[in-house]
Parts: C-alpha cells; structure tokens; sequence
C-alpha cells in the first residue's frame, strides 16, 4: 500500500530514527536467532483493519505456540517505516520483523544494499512458493539489482490490495446517479453532481490519492507492455505520449471542471478518507487498505466497484513481511510468517474487510467482503495488476506528490508535470539498470 510522509530534514530523520531506536531498546532481544527469547515486530496497520486483527490473532497463536518468548509489537506510522527504514534496520537495535513496503523503491532498494536476509530457503520449507501464485510472488522476489519479480524470495506477502472507487450510494440515490461501467458514464455521473453544487470526488494532494488517480486514468488507455516497460525498464518510457499524457492530460481536466476540489491540493490522504467517512463526498479512489476501517465506521449506505472501464488497476499483493539481515530472532520471525499464512488468519483477515490471499471463499460471510475479494480476483485473473505509479525508482513517491498537488492548485500545467516526473524516473532507471 501508499502511505506516506515527507521528512524533510536529515536532522528530523536522524532523530526520529534515534527516538524509534532507544524507545526499543536492545538488551533483551536474545542472543542468537535460536535461541531468542524476545521477537520484536513492527507494523503499521490500524488496530481495526482487517490486517491489523489477523495479526493481533497471529500474535496470540505464536505466544501459545512459543511458551517462553516475548513479543515487543510496536505499532509504528506507515511514514516512520518508509522514511527511515534503511537507517533503522541498518541497526541492530532494530526489529526481528517489519511489514515494508514492498516494490524496487522500497524493498527492492534494501535487498540489494543487503540489509534484508533471504528467504529463498523458507518458502521452499515452508510452502510460501506454493501458496503464492506466480503474480503475488512478483513483489515477494527480487534481483541483485533490486529489481521486482525475479531472484530470491526478500519477504511474503499475506494479503492482496488495489485501488477501487468507494462510492456513498445514499448520495447517488439522492441525486439520481447511477454506477458507471465506463469512463465516460464517470465523467456524466460527476457532471451530474456538479450541476448539484457537490464536488463529486475527494482528493488528497499531500500524498498518494493524487498519484494514484493520475495512474488510473492512464491505466485506461494502457496495456500490459506499457506496465512492464514503466515497472519492470523493459523498453524507455515517453512521458509526454499517451498513457502518461492522457492521465497527466485528464486529471487536470477533471480539477477545471470542478470534480476534484482545489483546496484538496494540501490535504492529506486520512482528510480525504474522514470527508467520505463523515458523508461529505460521494467518491474517492483509493485503496482496500480503508475497507476495514470504512465497513466499522461508516453509518451511511456505501458499497465500492473497480475503476470503470480499466483492466489495469493500481495493485499488487499486499506490503510484505521482511526479516532485517540484522535480526537476532530470524527463526521466530519464519515462525510467525507461517502463523499469518494459516486458514485461520486468513478467513480472518476476508472477514474484517481485507483481501487473504489463500482464503477459503466459503468461510467468508459477508456479502460485501465477498465482493471486494471477487472483484480483486477479476483484476488478478486478467493479468491487471499494474503495481503503484511511485514503486519504479527510489525517491520516486515524493516526485508524483510534488508534480500532481502542483497540477491541482494550478501551478502547474500538465506538460509542466510530465517534465518534472520524468527526469527522476529516467535517472533512477539508468542508476538501477546502468544502462
């Protein structure tokens, strides 16, 4: 998933990571991997989301499972972890197991500095390769060059995500508008809200929403060759041709006609996710990382359909568990990846709203979890995973968040955009591949 905040001092991230650190501590973490008596495992999903719940199960299993061992969960911000990572697992005062972010940005960039430990050997043990098709494994494995989708296995994936479009059916009903199967039935369904003085889609310039939804659209017009010369640098990538173009093209079109607010251009992404909560929009586009929270919160009539007309859609499988090379409980850490691989974890997680990756479909029971599960697999199936627009290069996310909050404010034409987005995309390619 992408979520994010900018640190923008290198004083503020040494701190942060020096306070991650000492709050930790490092004396108890045991003093081989075998023999560890503490596991300390950091994640960043809420406490309420379909994650979050079959992980706090996973712990008890392990607790009952491990008598004697300690588990140090800490519940860390998605933004701490992505901002620091390297510096903090480069310690060994860091964690046993980290959820990270997964992709070449992320955990790609770290596997090939060396800093996560290979798990080749375990999900051949351990029947990870097995349970993982060949897709979902595409963020799990990575080359020497950090590159996605081949090599060895750096982490595991146990849930899948992507980008959908949540909808408040009690205002499509008060106004007449009815789901869209096209894009063109979306752009008529956000008129028609216009025309009713509503601004029909919530937005967040200050982190990813906005990113996403410029992936989206040029995902409309996009094909599996152009996804893999974007993700995978298997030919160059014109940024001022269509797919790119289009999406850069349309997303400032849909801001002039007044579907995206200006004023959205300083939100955040949990602003734009409370305004649908609280009933005030009646679209985002977003992430399954919010079904949970949105299926516990939201008092009004809601329900979500994929991106209308797309095959391709922002997605992949979900963050993955990665072991720092630095662990001292690399043991108990496998461990309690195969707990959260388990049927009953991942029923669990398909029935608080998540996306199991090797859930039985029987044991799910609400209609609507059934829904998002099969409306994931429908894109799974037909190859339309396209990943996230920010995974191609390090450093990558912050570039889309300054271009696209530009585009929504008006600072910024879409050429002006595409300008300042490719040159950082080109540079990371040829840092990455030499070439």
């Amino acid at each position: 998933m992408q979520r994010y905040r900018k640190l923008t001092a290198a004083t503020a991230l040494v701190a942060a990571a020096t306070l991650t650190l000492g709050a930790c501590g490092g004396s108890d973490s045991g003093g081989s991997s075998s023999g560890a008596k503490t596991l300390r495992l950091w994640h960043y999903e809420g406490a309420d989301s379909a994650m979050g719940i079959g992980w706090d199960r996973a712990i008890q299993i392990f607790k009952k499972e491990h008598p004697g061992v300690k588990v140090a969960f800490e519940r860390k911000a998605f933004e701490q972890i992505q901002q620091n990572a390297g510096m903090i697992i480069n310690s060994d005062q860091g964690p046993d197991i980290m959820e990270y972010n997964k992709g070449n940005a992320t955990a790609g960039l770290l596997s090939s500095q060396g800093l996560l430990t290979d798990l080749s050997a375990e999900a051949k043990k351990r029947g990870w390769d097995k349970e993982l098709s060949t897709s979902l494994q595409t963020t799990a494995r990575y080359d020497e060059r950090g590159v996605m989708g081949s090599g060895k296995w750096y982490g595991v994936p146990n849930y899948g995500e992507y980008v959908m479009v949540y909808y408040n059916k009690d205002l499509f009903d008060k106004y007449g508008v009815a789901v869209p199967s096209t894009l063109d039935e979306m752009t008529a369904a956000m008129d028609t809200f216009v025309s009713k003085g509503v601004t029909p889609l919530g937005m967040s310039g200050a982190e990813y929403p906005a990113g996403q939804l410029w992936y989206e659209l040029a995902m409309s017009q996009a094909d599996r060759t152009f996804v893999d010369d974007y993700q995978l640098y298997k030919s160059p990538v014109d940024f001022h041709s269509d797919p790119l173009k289009y999406g850069a093209d349309t997303f400032a079109d849909w801001v002039k006609k007044g579907y995206i607010s200006k004023d959205s251009a300083s939100l955040k992404a949990e602003d734009m996710g409370t305004a649908f909560i609280s009933g005030k929009v009646p679209m985002i586009v977003s992430g399954s990382w919010w079904y949970g929270r949105f299926k516990s919160e939201i008092k009004f009539n809601w329900d979500s359909f994929n991106f209308p007309g797309n095959t391709f859609n922002a997605g992949s499988s979900g963050n993955i568990w990665v072991v720092p090379e630095t662990s001292k409980a690399k043991d108990l850490a496998y461990d309690f990846i195969d707990i959260t691989m388990r049927p009953e974890i991942q029923d669990l997680i398909g029935n608080n709203g998540g996306v199991p990756v090797a859930a039985d479909p029987s044991k799910i029971t609400d209609p609507k979890d059934q829904k998002l599960i099969e409306n994931f697999n429908t894109i799974s199936s037909n190859d339309g995973l396209a990943f996230y627009p920010d995974w191609p290069v390090p450093g990558y996310y912050d570039v889309l968040v300054a271009g696209f909050q530009g585009l929504i404010n008006g600072s910024k034409t879409p050429n002006q955009v595409l300008d300042s987005i490719a040159k950082p995309y080109e540079e990371g390619v040829q840092e990455i591949t030499g070439g």
